[in-house]
C-alpha cells in the first residue's frame, strides 16, 4: 500500500489493514510506505506537513508514525512488523502473517 493509508481516517486505516491481513496466505507480508512520521514526532517535517495536508484536503485522512502503524498491523493480526527508512521523507513498515 503506496500512499494510501494516509488518505482515510483510524478506522478505515484499520479495516483496511484488517483486510489485507485476511487476503493474504500463510507467511504473506505487506508492506505499507508513506511519508511516516518519526516516532517523537521531531525530525520528518516533511510527514508532520504531509499530515496536515491531509487533515485539510480529507475527511478524515492523517498520517501517522511507525510506531502506530505496527500497532495497528498488530491489532490486524500481523505477528510481527518492522520499520525502514527508504531514501527521502518515505520509510516501509512491513507486516507478517
Amino acid at each position: 500500500m503506496g500512499h494510501i493509508l494516509h488518505d482515510w481516517d483510524l478506522e478505515t486505516k484499520r479495516m483496511l489493514l484488517r483486510k489485507a491481513y485476511a487476503a493474504l496466505p500463510k507467511g504473506g507480508s505487506l508492506i505499507v510506505y508513506e511519508a511516516l512520521i518519526d516516532d517523537q514526532r521531531r525530525s520528518n517535517a516533511f510527514g508532520l506537513l504531509m499530515s496536515l495536508n491531509m487533515l485539510l484536503e480529507t475527511p478524515g485522512g492523517f498520517d501517522y508514525t511507525g510506531a502506530d502503524c505496527c500497532r495497528w498491523m498488530g491489532d490486524a493480526g500481523f505477528r510481527h512488523s518492522s520499520v525502514e527508512h527508504l531514501a527521502g521523507p518515505d520509510s516501509m513498515v512491513i507486516g507478517l502473517k
